[in-house]
């Protein structure tokens, strides 16, 4: 799956890092054990099966500087027998939400995600996957400790086939 992800500033990356961490130390599941040298913390405005290099530009288009970015509370998405996936959730203001809309509206790809289309798109930021239901009051325990406020500071491109990055601003 390809995606166009959003990148949070310096501060905002470590507090998120830190929870990644504090969850692995504590035997959870954790994004801190995925080591790839491209994995950061984003905000997912795009997914589909297939985006190509020449949706780059349309979408830079849309993307203008620094997004002022705020969080409040967790979101939990069902993944089945593995447990939960735990996220930050992000909050939807209309500036967020015009980037979206505008991302989507230029670009031209088939199959997107449902779950990251325009009025159905839940912004957020993946904490762990599979965290299995009996620990999850554990989980949120350790990451409970509330986000401040940040910005989104630049935006990529994921090819998931050629495992490769391509920065967008």
């Amino acid at each position: 799956m390809d995606s166009v992800e959003l990148l949070l500033d310096e501060s905002s990356e470590q507090f998120i890092r830190a929870q990644w961490d504090a969850l692995q130390a504590a035997g959870l599941p954790s994004r801190a054990a995925h080591r790839s040298p491209h994995h950061r913390p984003h905000i997912t405005v795009l997914a589909a099966p297939v985006i190509t290099g020449d949706q780059d530009q349309r979408i830079r288009d849309v993307l203008t500087g620094p997004l002022a970015v705020s969080f409040e509370g967790f979101v939990l998405f069902d993944a089945g027998r593995k447990g939960y996936v735990l996220a930050r959730q992000v909050v939807c203001t209309a500036d967020l939400l015009q980037l979206h809309r505008a991302v989507h509206s230029t670009s031209d790809v088939e199959g997107s995600v449902p779950t990251s289309l325009p009025d159905a798109w839940v912004p957020h930021i993946t904490l762990a996957n599979a965290v299995a239901g009996e620990r999850l009051a554990e989980a949120l325990t350790i990451v409970g400790a509330p986000m401040p406020e940040g910005s989104v500071r630049a935006a990529r491109r994921w090819d998931s086939r050629a495992k490769t990055i391509t920065e967008l601003v």
